[in-house]
């Protein structure tokens, strides 16, 4: 018996629509791993380019270790080598390590490092505690730049040379910032895969294509992936038309719903996905469901959105 060919490196494999998947609560408020498997596998069949469990979308921060390491495997099982599986790390350094040493014995093929809890620390701090990460297993890592951990340019280099951190992804939209990240990697030689993180990313996926950072998480998948899709598709080949069709009609207005409640970034996607038909359940506290109103909104955004995208249809 020949044995499979080994898998191509990671930084290969991401390209295309990235997919956060929310996690699933039953009405008992404990993890629902059945409808979690049907969201994952759905999304994969969709045409998922990779999925990234129990990350922010995934309500990484509500998750005990237990829970956590339960999901990650089953995402794994679910990809079964179609598409890598990326998986949320955070809190303080030791803790970090812990949810990245669960994810590799889950079976999953790299890490997103989530800001460290709660402390502002300086470059120094921040670049002790990814190398520590990145050394503590043999996962790649990708940085999220948001929030509490804003890198320098001088920080993206020194992390980009430190062995087994691939990628960055930015999360704050600063970019005049990231312009410079790019620039300062680029001229010591060195490479990174740079990622749109911010929440609703396609709003912004022109600009930050402009800087050369082409690959971004779509909340948007999660619930309506024919959506996300022909924005991509249309972003990728030049389509300006569809793609300003899709920003004006459904996506600025999204972003606008999105900024209307606190968690929202969060409780809107789990909510358009239960509207979809898949019932994964409400949002654990801190976070809260969205008001009714906001909720008959979010409705009526999903419903233009698929009728830009049939009209754009016709007149093909």
């Amino acid at each position: 018996m020949t044995s499979a060919p080994p898998a191509a490196p990671l930084v290969e494999r991401l390209d295309g629509l990235l997919f956060f998947p929310v996690t699933a609560f039953g009405p008992d408020g404990a993890v629902d791993l059945d409808t979690f498997r049907a969201h994952v596998r759905d999304g994969i069949e969709a045409g998922a380019a990779a999925v990234f469990a129990c990350c922010g979308t995934g309500e990484f921060h509500a998750l005990t270790p237990e829970e956590f390491r339960v999901c990650v495997a089953a995402a794994v099982e679910e990809a079964a080598g179609r598409v890598p599986v990326l998986a949320g790390a955070g809190y303080g350094t030791a803790l970090a390590i812990r949810y990245a040493r669960l994810a590799e014995e889950a079976g999953a093929d790299a890490l997103l490092a989530m800001p460290p809890y709660l402390v502002v620390a300086d470059q120094a701090g921040l670049l002790r505690h990814y190398t520590e990460l990145a050394a503590a297993t043999s996962l790649d890592v990708v940085v999220y730049q948001r929030d509490n951990a804003i890198l320098t340019p001088e920080t993206a280099v020194a992390l980009a040379r430190a062995e087994g951190i691939i990628g960055l992804k930015d999360g704050l939209g600063d970019l005049d910032l990231m312009q410079r990240i790019v620039s300062a990697v680029r001229a010591e030689g060195l490479d990174l895969l740079y990622f749109n993180g911010l929440p609703t990313a396609e709003l912004t996926g022109p600009a930050y294509r402009g800087i050369g950072v082409t690959l971004y998480s779509s909340a948007v998948f999660c619930f309506a992936p024919d959506i996300a899709l022909a924005f991509h598709g249309a972003l990728t080949s030049g389509d300006d038309a569809t793609v300003n069709r899709l920003i004006d009609g459904f996506y600025r207005p999204l972003v606008e719903l999105r900024a209307k409640g606190r968690g929202y970034a969060v409780s809107l996607v789990k909510a358009a996905v239960r509207m979809g038909g898949l019932d994964v359940g409400e949002v654990r506290p801190p976070l809260s469901e969205p008001a009714p109103e906001h909720l008959k909104e979010l409705a009526v955004i999903i419903e233009r959105g698929r009728a830009l995208l049939a009209a754009g249809e016709a007149d093909a």
